[in-house]
């Protein structure tokens, strides 16, 4: 078997996703490293042809074109995806991105096989840089501390770019998968404290970087985005965290929303309607003694 696949969601972004493709194609040693590209319509209203012509007129590599049975979000459609296919080291990239440096896989099962931290590797989170600029995309670096972190080339972390990173197989073996009811938002929190209690880490690596266009095509309205933000972030901390750090959560991010959507006050209503029901639907699995002294020592946030 090869040792690498990629997962590709998409919606409505079928120039994007056409050119990812063709990106890819370009990899070097692509055909000889990857097992399956596995590309997962996620019900969009827009028209594929284009990217399903590429496909067929593409035999060398092993194009997988899915569509979804509904618009499954983006943790549901992950977990689509995962049971198409069988490589041991899964890339997930957003589809309106492209990879900058052509020797990307390369560097990445390197990365993978340099055995420099204590713990197994189960992420390599990508740098990121938005497509116009090459400027680094600041909330797309895995650590918030961004003035200390953002120069550095590699460094352990508590969480991962969604749309920009690989995974090991192996850990949804062990750890499950994404949480089915975050449709969008905040399902990397709730994986990356499942594989840190499993005793893996998760590394930041500049040797694999991602050129991100942040195409405004089918994304969620502002005051939506950030309500299921809030609301999956504070589901994360309830589930994971000493219970201090819920209630941080639930009100900093109430703030950060209220501001954000110009004092919305139905959104909010709806928001901390939607809070309060944690307790109820959400089950406790406070992370070990030991998971929160890693949390400490690559000094995460964890207030919010």
């Amino acid at each position: 078997m090869k040792p690498l696949s990629f997962i590709l969601i998409t919606y409505n972004r079928p120039g994007d996703m056409l050119e990812l493709l063709q990106n890819i194609a370009g990899l070097d040693r692509a055909a000889e490293l990857l097992e399956e590209v596995i590309i997962v319509n996620n019900c969009s209203t827009e028209n594929y042809s284009a990217v399903k012509d590429y496909i067929t007129g593409t035999p060398g590599l092993p194009f997988r074109y899915f569509d979804a049975p509904a618009n499954l979000g983006v943790a549901k459609g992950r977990n689509f995806a995962l049971g198409k296919g069988v490589a041991p080291l899964v890339i997930m990239l957003d589809d309106d991105a492209v990879l900058q440096n052509s020797d990307c896989l390369v560097n990445l099962l390197e990365e993978f096989q340099d055995a420099d931290t204590i713990r197994r590797k189960a992420i390599i989170s990508f740098r990121v840089l938005y497509f116009d600029t090459l400027e680094m995309q600041k909330n797309a670096l895995p650590h918030k501390d961004y003035a200390h972190y953002h120069s550095k080339h590699n460094f352990e972390t508590y969480y991962y770019a969604g749309g920009a990173h690989a995974i090991r197989r192996e850990v949804f073996d062990k750890v499950g998968h994404y949480p089915e009811t975050f449709f969008y938002g905040m399902e990397e929190y709730d994986l990356s404290y499942r594989i840190l209690d499993a005793g893996y880490n998760i590394v930041y690596s500049d040797r694999i970087t991602m050129l991100h266009k942040e195409s405004p095509l089918g994304r969620k309205p502002k005051e939506e985005k950030y309500r299921m933000m809030w609301v999956n972030k504070s589901k994360v901390a309830y589930k994971y965290l000493p219970i201090i750090y819920f209630i941080s959560t639930v009100l900093l991010w109430s703030i950060f929303y209220f501001r954000s959507t110009g004092f919305n006050l139905r959104g909010l209503f709806k928001g901390y309607r939607d809070v309060f029901r944690i307790p109820r639907t959400e089950k406790r699995q406070k992370i070990s003694a030991a998971t929160i002294n890693y949390l400490r020592r690559v000094n995460a946030r964890l207030w919010y």
